[in-house]
């Protein structure tokens, strides 16, 4: 996992921790929602929150590989993390950086891991420097990022994680034009994961499933100051940080909901069929005075380039959202089977 967590990636690396399939072998942290260090602090206090056994968590590169960076605490909160305020961890931060973290898992697993990207690309383009090989050692990579067929949500034509660093992303594409078919990128673009709709129903149904008290109704009436009192710690700290989410998402005229960007890319990683894709050449846009950063596919090959990236064009967001529920639902009542007083 490489994740700038981040309300979303949160969510995702929930999603990851209660998947009986799933072995995170490490996490990458990167700037951009907030910066690398409070990614990484993040990364760490959910571990530690969802009583995870050791996984290694890596610090990554501190700026974008050619501009300054821009943080969207706006977006995710002072900390990255909505209104959640979420223990701080006695773990130990890895010793060697995000970038080697990717190089020296991929050559020692060459042909397994699936690669998670949910934040900008900065880590895994520095990784590519290292081992240009990355692309084919790789079983997979699932990239959160772009817009194609859709509206920015940055600027009128470009995403997030892309426009913290579009040299990062550039790099990537054009570094997985040498993969072959069966190991191209899949793309979770806005294009998809703004319909990935996230409402305070499903909020009320993982406090359900996860057997947690009081089932609370989240509402855009809730003032900012308003905190979950949930039994379950981890139904809490979600429940925090996603209704930060909401209130950000209403803001912008665009509904109290919020979109699931990164557990969708997640749930993608551990089941492709999840996803209808349509395979493209991806390139990245670096030098329009209005386009900078746009992701720009050609899907009829007239640029002549072979295809390097999937595009998630279709999926089933009921099924998603029963997944997410039930799989984080039953997670946090298996570790807290007894949290249905007060809180800790």
């Amino acid at each position: 996992m490489d994740v700038d967590t981040g309300v979303d990636d949160s969510l995702a690396l929930l999603y990851l921790l209660a998947s009986p399939e799933a072995e995170i072998v490490g996490i990458a942290s990167t700037a951009g929602n907030v910066p690398a260090p409070q990614v990484a602090a993040n990364n760490l206090a959910w571990l530690d929150v969802c009583r995870a056994p050791e996984i290694e968590v890596t610090l990554g590169a501190i700026e974008p590989l050619a501009i300054p960076l821009r943080t969207t605490e706006d977006t995710h909160g002072p900390q990255g993390v909505g209104y959640a305020e979420l223990p701080v961890s006695d773990r130990v931060l890895s010793s060697r950086s995000a970038a080697h973290m990717w190089v020296d898992l991929v050559r020692a697993h060459p042909g397994e891991i699936v690669g998670l990207c949910t934040g900008p690309l900065t880590n895994l383009a520095l990784a590519v420097r290292l081992e240009p090989a990355l692309p084919t050692l790789l079983r997979r990579l699932v990239i959160m990022g772009g817009a194609f067929n859709h509206p920015g949500n940055t600027t009128p034509t470009n995403e997030w994680n892309v426009h913290v660093d579009p040299e990062a992303a550039k790099e990537v594409f054009d570094a997985f034009s040498a993969a072959p078919p069966d190991r191209r990128p899949i793309v979770c673009a806005l294009d998809i994961t703004e319909t990935i709709e996230m409402r305070p129903k499903h909020l009320s149904l993982l406090a359900e499933r996860a057997g947690s008290l009081p089932v609370e109704a989240v509402s855009e009436a809730d003032p900012p100051e308003a905190r979950s009192v949930a039994s379950n710690p981890i139904v809490r700290h979600v429940t925090d940080a996603v209704r930060f989410y909401f209130d950000f998402h209403r803001l912008y005229d665009l509904g109290y909901l919020a979109h699931m960007h990164d557990p969708f890319a997640a749930a993608v990683a551990l089941d492709p069929a999840l996803a209808v894709t349509r395979p493209a050449t991806v390139d990245v846009e670096l030098a329009g005075t209005l386009t900078r950063a746009t992701t720009v596919a050609d899907w009829a090959g007239m640029w002549g380039r072979e295809s390097n990236a999937d595009i998630v064009i279709g999926t089933d967001q009921e099924l998603f959202f029963d997944r997410l529920i039930s799989r984080i639902g039953d997670f946090a009542r298996a570790l807290y089977p007894h949290e249905a007083g007060a809180p800790e």
